[in-house]
């Protein structure tokens, strides 16, 4: 069957679809949906377990050492034979694939990041037709090349004892990861589409920003057009809101590929902005190519006209990497994103929506793609354009060397040109990076040593690491993206040594891997921290969905099973959480308390950067999102629900931030402001008791430079607190302007295991204002952590959580909720910290 797409004069689009696949060994056929994988069409059909429940990961490993194959039948009219071109575009097959068109063999692929078009014209009939797609076996497929090389790839996180993944030009995380399960997909990933044309197509349309100042931008357009029919055409560039004059040239093409250049100017331009600091502003661009009879070929893009420069360079300090954006130095906010799905197809253009305004509203202005996943659907990078998220770009390799082979480095060749010209146009694009930690693991974590290489055979794999990360990566991005920063691995430094601090950018481990302290995240800050992280559980909700109500135990079969940073996980979690807190009672205070110890964690590295800052530059957490449910380093887990981190994120992240650091016996106070004007607000810090009974005051004025950190008060403890007990004092501070809190925060004189809590009577008052609901919380004591849930709706995303509620100090917390106040009084849970206490 063909579902119709689009039609322009005499240019015709269709999607083929009414897909069926089969194992090659077998002559049943079944429905599969596509785009799709293999996996979730087994599973469509009850032929294999959940992968994503209990230990069934462990039950489908037989997938991937099948051969599969998926086709449809489809009906061609007799006017599309007609047209001089007929094009069937793939845009992604997963991964080792053979094509067959009406039983012949049009096609070969072995790339799942290159989508892939081939003329079909010569193959085609009129009525019916039908299309195969053969998918082998990528391990079978790879096994050879193992066998030939005679070596182990120091792919660590191939969860199997021969790593692969390292011959496939396929999305790393497949083979497992220490956050991820091990599902190696196969199968029709994006769409198929025929496509019909007369005389001439547009393949691409790049437009390139030359040059930007207040009057005007230059701009080059540079259109590559594929021709049937050799002759005169004319070219015309417009723009929807008429913001520039439209551009016509009447030129000649000739039969086969070429590319038209055409500058035009933009006066007056309305600039891009990343998120915080104004509009993302886009201009939508037309490319038309007619003849005599009219418009044969259309092409519209968006672009956004701004300027980006990473600034690493040597400097007094050590090696600078920031960002320049219109001139102005960026400090990055942001974390690292993989894969919102092991089954790739099954994440729909609602989650990349919801996950986008999950970083807008937790103050993000970058978003790193890392390297272990794939290169992203064009809507990833569509609305990063619309909401102003700059986007880091690594190139899809991570944590191991590789091949180095012709036949290997030809793959990556087309694997870059297609990608890099495919995202190319895109405002939101702000690098290219060669690699995840390849870099820094050839120097630093024992490869050589540790598999026995042969002195031969380690030069010959680091000749290969340079010939693919400084020879042909930085090629491609000069040639086909000219103007983008690339660098060839992040981090630039390691984070062992003191020195490395100073260098670039840095991926700090000693918290969570080193088992250092949080505190830690205060003494190593690197120039810009594009790594760093620490573990927790998801909530009960998702817990549910892949383990039963019996495994109320973190080292539970299903528990463990979906714990994958195994030479640790667990355990580190359990020993930071007795460092900080008492041992909770059961398991959803357990689950509670790790979410809880993760975001407080996690605070004090973000705030150490931003107070850092113009020495620190980025902070990039890991990570944003979940691939699948279970415990790991995100934020949101796998269905979207936030975690305590994301909450504690977004206040971090604000673009004006209070925060203190107790310095041996001082309080210092620091404000930082991202914004791009200066202001002048009042700092008010209260100290009191857990009962709310007033120690000591202090108000200023505050003069806050634009965009800077600054140490605006410091004072010492013994005066702040007299003789009080820090056990039981609270230090609260806020920054008002114009009755307006712009920022406040919470610090605390001991340790939260260390203060004597006391149980809190919280009164909860619920109004409802259109559709939403406001529920205001008082205390007569201190309530840390407070946690907000409606009993029977998890995914319900109040305004703030995990808040710490002071005494004499009401909270009001919206919630977009279809309830009536008396049925949210009876849905909604409240806990905090003290309620984890066994006793």
């Amino acid at each position: 069957m063909l579902t119709h797409i689009a039609t322009a004069q005499r240019s015709e689009e269709k999607i083929l679809d009414s897909w069926e696949f089969s194992r090659t060994d077998d002559t049943r056929w079944r429905k599969a949906s596509v785009p799709g994988t293999i996996h979730t069409d087994l599973l469509q059909h009850h032929l294999i377990p959940d992968p994503h429940v209990g230990m069934n990961e462990k039950a489908v490993q037989w997938i991937d050492k099948e051969d599969w194959q998926y086709r449809t039948a489809f009906d061609v009219p007799a006017d599309w034979t007609a047209h001089d071109a007929l094009e069937l575009e793939l845009q992604g097959l997963d991964t080792y694939a053979a094509i067959y068109l009406n039983g012949q063999h049009i096609l070969k692929s072995n790339n799942m990041f290159v989508g892939r078009t081939v003329d079909v014209k010569e193959v085609i009939r009129t009525g019916r037709n039908e299309l195969r797609i053969v998918f082998y076996s990528p391990i079978k497929h790879d096994m050879p090349n193992f066998l030939q090389d005679g070596l182990i790839y120091p792919a660590g996180n191939d969860a199997s004892d021969i790593p692969l993944s390292v011959y496939a030009r396929k999305a790393p995380y497949h083979y497992g990861w220490d956050w991820g399960p091990r599902l190696v997909t196969s199968g029709i990933w994006r769409p198929v589409k025929l496509r019909a044309w007369d005389k001439v197509t547009i393949r691409d349309a790049w437009m390139q920003q030359r040059s930007i100042t207040d009057e005007q931008a230059q701009i080059q357009a540079a259109i590559t057009v594929f021709t049937a029919d050799a002759g005169k055409y004319k070219v015309e560039i417009t723009s929807k809101d008429n913001s520039f004059r439209p551009i016509q040239q009447k030129t000649f093409l000739s039969k086969g590929e070429g590319i038209l250049q055409l500058p035009f100017t933009i006066n007056q331009p309305k600039r891009w902005w990343p998120n915080g600091w104004g509009t993302p502003h886009l201009y939508t661009i037309q490319v038309t190519i007619s003849d005599d009879k009219g418009i044969l070929a259309r092409k519209e893009v968006k672009i956004g006209l701004r300027t980006i420069q990473v600034i690493n360079r040597p400097d007094s300090l050590g090696e600078s990497f920031y960002l320049e954006v219109n001139g102005r130095p960026l400090f990055a906010k942001g974390a690292n994103y993989i894969p919102q799905d092991n089954f790739l197809p099954r994440v729909s253009d609602k989650k990349y929506q919801q996950l986008f305004a999950d970083m807008k509203a937790a103050n993000f202005n970058m978003v790193r793609v890392w390297g272990g996943g794939s290169y992203e659907n064009d809507r990833f990078y569509e609305l990063a354009d619309e909401q102003g998220m700059l986007v880091w770009q690594d190139f899809m390799f991570a944590c191991t060397l590789y091949p180095s082979g012709k036949t290997f480095l030809a793959n990556v060749k087309e694997e870059a040109a297609y990608n890099i010209t495919r995202l190319r146009n895109h405002p939101s694009l702000a690098l290219w990076c060669g690699n995840n930690e390849v870099g820094v693991a050839i120097n630093n974590w024992g490869w050589k040593e540790g598999y026995g290489y042969t002195n031969q055979q380690w030069e010959r794999m680091l000749k290969g690491y340079e010939q693919l990360f400084r020879e042909l990566l930085p090629q491609q991005v000069a040639t086909l993206d000219s103007g983008r920063f690339y660098f060839h691995s992040s981090p630039i430094s390691n984070w062992g040594k003191k020195e490395d601090f100073t260098k670039g950018d840095n991926h700090y481990w000693g918290v969570w891997h080193g088992m250092e302290p949080f505190d830690a995240f205060r003494s190593h800050i690197p120039r810009f921290m594009s790594e760093y992280g620490f573990q927790s559980f998801p909530q009960l909700a998702t817990v549910r969905h892949f383990a039963g109500e019996h495994e109320n135990d973190s080292y539970s079969p299903s528990m463990l099973s979906h714990q994958k940073s195994t030479t640790r996980g667990n355990q580190a979690i359990n020993t930071y959480m007795l460092r900080d807190y008492r041992a909770p009672k059961d398991f959803p205070s357990f689950l509670y308390l790790s979410q809880v110890l993760q975001a407080e964690g996690m605070k004090i590295a973000m705030e150490a950067h931003r107070q850092a800052k113009p020495y620190c530059m980025g902070s990039l957490y890991w990570q944003l999102n979940d691939c699948w449910p279970g415990p790991s380093w995100s934020g949101i887990d796998y269905f979207g629900r936030w975690k305590a981190l994301h909450y504690y994120v977004r206040k971090a992240f604000a673009p004006v931030m209070i925060s203190a650091v107790q310095q041996q016996d001082s309080l210092h106070t620091w404000i930082v402001s991202d914004e791009l004007q200066p202001l002048t607000a009042m700092l008010e810090i209260t100290v009191m008791d857990i009962q709310g009974h007033i120690i000591n005051t202090h108000k200023q004025q505050v003069h806050i430079p634009a965009n800077t950190s600054s140490k605006v008060y410091a004072a010492p403890t013994t005066q702040l607190l007299g003789k009080a007990d820090t056990s039981r004092v609270i230090c609260y501070m806020k920054l008002v302007k114009d009755n307006k809190v712009l920022s406040d925060n919470v610090h605390y004189f001991a340790s939260t295991k260390a203060l004597q809590l006391e149980r809190p009577a919280i009164a909860i008052s619920i109004t409802r204002q259109q559709e939403e609901l406001y529920i205001t919380l008082r205390t007569d004591k201190l309530a840390r952590h407070v946690y907000l849930s409606l009993k029977d709706d998890p995914d319900a995303r109040f305004s703030d959580n995990y808040f710490d509620l002071l005494p004499g100090m009401p909270v009001t917390i919206r919630l977009h909720a279809g309830l009536s106040t008396q049925a949210a009084q009876q849905q909604l849970q409240v806990m905090s910290l003290i309620d984890t206490y066994k006793h």
